[in-house]
């Protein structure tokens, strides 16, 4: 599903170049669970960006399912984007004047999905995340792990191929953390790949596989049995 080849991302200022990413390779295949590690400042969000169409790299090659994307334009990338990858965030970034059925909505929205479709995916995937109860909360009468598991629902509503999870459990307490990592683990089993970028040891531990990244390289990667 993605093969990276040399990949390079420098950020530059007027006083300062800085190499996030040098010379990374890696490959991922469709169904794998990912997790990427490494110290603060090691490059992982700078290669979760990438790999999630955010950001494009300054070097290397980038094949996103099949196709090179490293040199794409950005109408294109937003375009896979949009099909192919969910996004869960540390941070929950559900928007607080939407209900959690709206929240889950969006992507749908911006798919151009009618509305009796957007309202029979919506209830699917909200049953699923057992959060259909709170159909009509708003993010802030939510637990932390309730927000997680509406950004899960959103991430996933659109049934995409590939699950981005920037710390997902960063925020919760080990109980709703462990709860996030296994319905990223039902998820996988069904099929999703998941990359994962972690802090967390115990996280990682649902991974397959973990990279490890320091100073913008790949120094370690092995596998989990």
């Amino acid at each position: 599903m993605i093969k990276i080849e040399n990949l390079e991302k420098i950020y530059r200022t007027e006083e300062v170049q800085t190499k996030a990413l040098n010379n990374v390779s890696l490959t991922v295949n469709e169904g794998e669970f990912v997790a990427i590690m490494g110290p603060s400042g090691c490059g992982k969000s700078t290669l979760l960006n990438i790999l999630g169409l955010l950001d494009e790299p300054d070097g290397g090659n980038f094949s996103f399912a099949g196709t090179e994307v490293a040199k794409a334009a950005e109408r294109r990338r937003a375009e896979l984007r949009k099909k192919h990858i969910g996004f869960v965030f540390q941070s929950f970034n559900l928007i607080e004047e939407l209900t959690v059925f709206e929240n889950v909505e969006l992507p749908l929205i911006y798919l151009g999905v009618g509305a009796a479709e957007r309202k029979e995916k919506v209830a699917k995937v909200l049953e699923k995340m057992q959060i259909m109860h709170r159909r009509n909360h708003f993010p802030q009468q939510l637990s932390g792990g309730q927000q997680q598991r509406v950004a899960v629902a959103r991430a996933v509503v659109n049934s995409p191929s590939l699950i981005l999870a920037d710390e997902p459990t960063g925020n919760l307490d080990s109980s709703n953390g462990n709860e996030v990592m296994e319905l990223l683990t039902e998820l996988n089993e069904a099929g999703t790949t998941i990359i994962m970028v972690t802090h967390s040891e115990h996280d990682a531990r649902y991974a397959h596989r973990v990279i490890r990244l320091l100073d913008g390289q790949v120094v370690l990667e092995h596998a989990h049995v």
